[in-house]
């Protein structure tokens, strides 16, 4: 199942969108956009679906998701049959982005903007400021929401207890960082061949560097070492295959580069918590509730 892009017009005098969801039940809707999310549940228990991350989530969260990430809510009706509420901040990249570049005041943004291309998961405290800040939202005039907007925002880079969700890394494109140049052709090459043997001596030379550097250079700049960050992609991509295929686990094993399925298993494992067999059984139980 190929996730549906969705087309985001924004408010009125908005250069964002900001909407407000009151539903008896969420649907399974498995979509992605090029602008930023930001979602909070309210009153909902469910799956939530972050890029290849599939968690149970209830009462009330805050989630952060960024440009062209696949994502999705999934909840039934609850049993006092009340209302489930969803408010929902969509953001341009190229909008938001621009501030960012434009304004030395919104600095402190750049990090979680980045975190947020693997999705966000946010603490209970900072939850509860977003709901208040929403719930402000829903009367306010343009202007005054996008004043609740950036007080928001501000919540969230103050977080210190958020969690990433997804396995899947995304660069950030800064072209004054030579750095940034060399990363993304290493992840592109590590991307177009996640499925076949990758040795750190042949991506050093993509590099245009030693393999000790290398090393030192890759870990610094995406928090894991190249090993972690190519079975994280490998796991990811056989999630994605384990929930949108039929294909059987040893050729999911097989198409995502591992060369046995004990070695797939055990990655899988450590990663994820459980074996592929029981991730997708899993799966088939949740959708069959």
């Amino acid at each position: 199942m190929k996730p549906m892009c969705e087309k985001v017009i924004p408010s009125s005098n908005s250069s964002w969108r900001f909407v407000k969801y009151e539903l008896p039940s969420i649907d399974f809707c498995w979509h992605y956009h090029p602008e930023y999310e930001i979602c909070l549940t309210l009153n909902s228990k469910g799956l939530r679906y972050i890029g290849d991350h599939i968690e149970e989530y209830s009462e009330q969260e805050l989630v952060c998701i960024g440009p062209h990430m696949p994502h999705t809510w999934h909840s039934g009706a609850n049993e006092d049959e009340s209302t489930q509420v969803v408010y929902v901040a969509q953001i341009p990249k190229v909008w938001l982005d621009s501030q960012v570049a434009e304004h030395p005041e919104m600095q402190g943004l750049q990090e979680m903007l980045i975190r947020s291309s693997r999705g966000v998961l946010y603490s209970s405290e900072s939850t509860a400021q977003a709901l208040c800040l929403f719930q402000q939202m829903e009367s306010a005039d343009p202007f005054s929401r996008y004043i609740l907007l950036m007080n928001l925002l501000n919540v969230m880079i103050q977080d210190n207890q958020s969690k990433l969700l997804s396995s899947r890394f995304f660069t950030y494109d800064d072209k004054t960082d030579s750095g940034i140049d060399k990363l993304d052709r290493v992840i592109e090459f590590i991307y177009d061949n996640f499925d076949q043997a990758l040795y750190a001596d042949e991506l050093a030379a993509i590099a245009h560097m030693s393999t000790n550097h290398f090393h030192r250079f890759f870990k610094k700049r995406t928090e894991r070492t190249l090993t972690e960050f190519i079975n994280q992609l490998r796991i990811g991509k056989a999630c994605k295959l384990l929930i949108n295929s039929n294909h059987p686990i040893s050729v999911i094993s097989d198409r995502c580069g591992f060369n046995n399925i004990s070695n797939f298993n055990r990655h899988f494992l450590s990663i994820k918590g459980c074996t592929p067999s029981l991730f997708k059984k899993s799966l088939r139980l949740k959708h069959a509730q």
